[in-house]
């Protein structure tokens, strides 16, 4: 519980502070009009990707960060956007086995002390043939792989998959096997 506290302090300094667009593009509405159905954001944040979905899909967010998440929640007011919101952990998804017709995360498996944990709960609770949306930016401690190849790995099959800014941002589109 202490490395959580001290995590969602460290996020709770980073909540006004959100990434500049220019730095990874187009990739958020990239990521969030591919999604359908019953959706779920796993570091959903401070919701700066809730206002690019499209109004078809059943949206559920879940962040680490209730300081976040209070910015999320205003920000779907705001926007008249219904979305549950939910504090939990990306690597213990508070949800039963293949709940979700799309999982997505913008730019925070970087966070996530245990990314291969992380990934194989995004695994877990999206449905055979569902669609994972990942959104990353190169880090030092990528040398075991990025999200992306860490979900590969992990029997994701890419549809498509970009590298942007010289390799810095990289963005998968792949599915959940039908059987596995």
């Amino acid at each position: 519980m202490v490395k959580l506290d001290a995590e969602r302090r460290r996020w709770d300094r980073r909540a006004g502070f959100p990434m500049e667009r220019w730095t990874i593009g187009d990739s958020r509405n990239w990521i969030c009009s591919l999604a359908q159905g019953q959706t779920l954001e796993v570091g959903v944040g401070t919701g700066l990707n809730l206002a690019l979905y499209s109004h078809g899909v059943e949206l559920t967010g879940i962040d680490v960060n209730p300081g976040m998440l209070a910015m999320a929640r205003r920000r779907a007011t705001e926007l008249d956007r219904p979305v549950d919101l939910r504090e939990g952990d990306a690597v213990l998804l508070p949800f039963p086995d293949a709940s979700f017709d799309t999982v997505i995360c913008t730019l925070a498996v970087c966070s996530v002390s245990d990314r291969d944990g992380a990934i194989a709960e995004m695994h877990r609770v999206l449905r055979p043939v569902g669609l994972l949306l990942l959104l990353d930016h190169l880090e030092r401690r990528w040398i075991r792989g990025r999200p992306a190849d860490l979900a590969i790995r992990m029997g994701f099959v890419p549809e498509r998959r970009e590298r942007l800014r010289l390799g810095l941002i990289e963005r998968l589109a792949a599915r959940k096997p039908a059987t596995q």
